[in-house]
Protein backbone atom coordinates (compact mmCIF):
# COMPACT_ATOMS: atom_id res chain seq x y z
CA UNK A 1 0.00 0.00 0.00
CA UNK A 2 3.02 2.58 0.54
CA UNK A 3 3.77 2.18 -2.73
CA UNK A 4 0.21 3.13 -4.27
CA UNK A 5 0.71 6.42 -3.75
CA UNK A 6 4.17 7.15 -5.26
CA UNK A 7 3.48 5.01 -7.89
CA UNK A 8 0.09 7.59 -8.45
CA UNK A 9 1.77 10.74 -8.20
CA UNK A 10 4.11 9.26 -10.54
CA UNK A 11 1.62 8.06 -13.43
CA UNK A 12 0.17 12.19 -12.86
CA UNK A 13 3.25 13.73 -13.56
CA UNK A 14 3.81 11.70 -16.39
CA UNK A 15 0.17 11.83 -17.74
CA UNK A 16 0.46 15.97 -17.47
CA UNK A 17 4.43 15.68 -19.30
CA UNK A 18 2.65 13.80 -22.23
CA UNK A 19 -0.22 16.38 -22.65
CA UNK A 20 2.75 19.16 -22.74
CA UNK A 21 4.31 17.15 -25.61
CA UNK A 22 1.19 16.53 -26.97
CA UNK A 23 0.79 12.74 -26.25
CA UNK A 24 -3.18 12.05 -26.32
CA UNK A 25 -5.77 9.23 -26.04
CA UNK A 26 -4.52 5.97 -25.14
CA UNK A 27 -1.07 6.59 -25.85
CA UNK A 28 -0.69 8.72 -22.78
CA UNK A 29 -2.04 6.30 -20.15
CA UNK A 30 0.20 3.63 -21.82
CA UNK A 31 3.59 6.04 -21.22
CA UNK A 32 2.73 7.11 -17.99
CA UNK A 33 2.04 3.82 -16.64
CA UNK A 34 5.43 3.18 -18.09
CA UNK A 35 7.03 6.02 -15.70
CA UNK A 36 4.65 4.49 -12.53
CA UNK A 37 6.04 1.40 -13.46
CA UNK A 38 9.83 2.36 -13.82
CA UNK A 39 8.91 4.16 -9.97
CA UNK A 40 8.01 0.97 -8.96
CA UNK A 41 10.78 -0.75 -9.77
CA UNK A 42 12.99 2.03 -7.84
CA UNK A 43 10.84 1.98 -4.75
CA UNK A 44 11.12 -1.56 -5.11
CA UNK A 45 14.69 -2.09 -5.02
CA UNK A 46 15.29 0.34 -1.93
CA UNK A 47 16.67 -2.48 0.06
CA UNK A 48 19.23 -2.34 -1.75
CA UNK A 49 20.87 0.74 -0.33
CA UNK A 50 22.73 2.80 -3.36
CA UNK A 51 20.30 4.56 -5.28
CA UNK A 52 22.30 5.09 -8.05
CA UNK A 53 22.15 0.98 -8.74
CA UNK A 54 18.06 1.82 -8.45
CA UNK A 55 17.90 4.44 -11.05
CA UNK A 56 20.50 1.99 -13.49
CA UNK A 57 18.19 -0.68 -12.88
CA UNK A 58 14.58 0.99 -13.05
CA UNK A 59 15.59 2.67 -16.30
CA UNK A 60 16.57 -0.78 -17.71
CA UNK A 61 13.27 -1.35 -16.38
CA UNK A 62 11.78 1.45 -18.50
CA UNK A 63 13.84 1.41 -21.86
CA UNK A 64 12.86 -2.38 -22.13
CA UNK A 65 9.01 -1.23 -21.66
CA UNK A 66 9.42 1.85 -24.24
CA UNK A 67 11.50 -0.91 -26.87
CA UNK A 68 8.69 -3.05 -26.63
CA UNK A 69 5.85 -0.07 -26.83
CA UNK A 70 7.66 1.17 -29.46
CA UNK A 71 7.28 -2.35 -31.30
CA UNK A 72 3.70 -3.02 -30.76
CA UNK A 73 2.19 0.47 -31.70
CA UNK A 74 4.61 1.73 -34.16
CA UNK A 75 6.24 4.49 -32.69
CA UNK A 76 9.75 5.83 -32.17
CA UNK A 77 10.88 4.69 -28.39
CA UNK A 78 11.90 8.12 -27.46
CA UNK A 79 8.25 8.82 -27.11
CA UNK A 80 7.77 6.40 -24.32
CA UNK A 81 11.11 6.52 -23.00
CA UNK A 82 11.32 10.98 -22.18
CA UNK A 83 7.58 10.24 -20.30
CA UNK A 84 8.71 7.24 -18.47
CA UNK A 85 11.86 8.86 -17.31
CA UNK A 86 9.91 11.86 -15.32
CA UNK A 87 9.99 10.67 -12.08
CA UNK A 88 13.71 9.67 -12.30
CA UNK A 89 15.15 13.02 -13.33
CA UNK A 90 17.45 14.13 -10.59
CA UNK A 91 15.39 17.93 -10.68
CA UNK A 92 16.29 18.17 -6.87
CA UNK A 93 19.72 17.21 -7.02
CA UNK A 94 20.67 19.98 -9.57
CA UNK A 95 18.66 22.31 -7.63
CA UNK A 96 20.67 21.59 -4.51
CA UNK A 97 23.83 21.19 -6.19
CA UNK A 98 23.53 25.05 -7.42
CA UNK A 99 22.02 26.22 -4.19
CA UNK A 100 25.07 24.62 -2.40
CA UNK A 101 27.23 26.61 -5.18
CA UNK A 102 25.46 29.61 -4.72
CA UNK A 103 25.83 30.23 -1.08
CA UNK A 104 29.99 29.01 -1.20
CA UNK A 105 29.36 25.54 0.34
CA UNK A 106 31.64 24.24 -1.51
CA UNK A 107 31.66 20.30 0.08
CA UNK A 108 28.53 20.20 -0.22
CA UNK A 109 28.43 21.63 -4.02
CA UNK A 110 30.80 18.76 -4.95
CA UNK A 111 28.98 15.72 -2.95
CA UNK A 112 25.63 16.78 -4.02
CA UNK A 113 26.92 17.48 -7.77
CA UNK A 114 28.64 14.13 -8.06
CA UNK A 115 25.81 12.36 -6.81
CA UNK A 116 23.79 13.39 -9.18
CA UNK A 117 26.23 13.13 -12.18
CA UNK A 118 26.06 9.98 -10.98
CA UNK A 119 22.45 9.69 -11.22
CA UNK A 120 21.88 11.29 -14.50
CA UNK A 121 24.94 8.77 -16.20
CA UNK A 122 23.33 5.87 -14.70
CA UNK A 123 19.82 6.78 -16.62
CA UNK A 124 21.93 7.28 -19.70
CA UNK A 125 23.64 4.26 -19.03
CA UNK A 126 20.55 2.15 -18.68
CA UNK A 127 19.62 3.57 -21.88
CA UNK A 128 22.21 2.92 -23.74
CA UNK A 129 22.56 -0.65 -22.59
CA UNK A 130 18.82 -1.55 -23.81
CA UNK A 131 18.86 0.48 -26.84
CA UNK A 132 21.80 -1.23 -27.92
CA UNK A 133 20.95 -4.53 -27.51
CA UNK A 134 17.82 -4.20 -28.88
CA UNK A 135 19.46 -2.85 -31.99
CA UNK A 136 21.73 -5.52 -31.80
CA UNK A 137 18.79 -8.00 -32.04
CA UNK A 138 16.80 -6.63 -34.42
CA UNK A 139 19.81 -5.89 -36.85
CA UNK A 140 19.13 -7.38 -40.30
CA UNK A 141 20.91 -10.62 -41.46
CA UNK A 142 24.23 -10.06 -43.63
CA UNK A 143 23.25 -10.42 -47.16
CA UNK A 144 19.82 -9.26 -46.72
CA UNK A 145 18.01 -6.22 -48.24
CA UNK A 146 21.42 -5.61 -49.63
CA UNK A 147 20.88 -2.57 -52.68
CA UNK A 148 23.38 -2.70 -55.84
Amino acid sequence: MSYLVPCAWAFLACAAFCIVYNIRGWMLVVASLGGSVGWLVYLLLAPLGNDIVQFFLATVVTAVNSEILARVFKKPATEFQIVALLPMVPGGGIFYTMEYCVIGNNAMFLQTGLHTLGIAGALAMGILLVSSLFRLGSAPAAGKNRTK
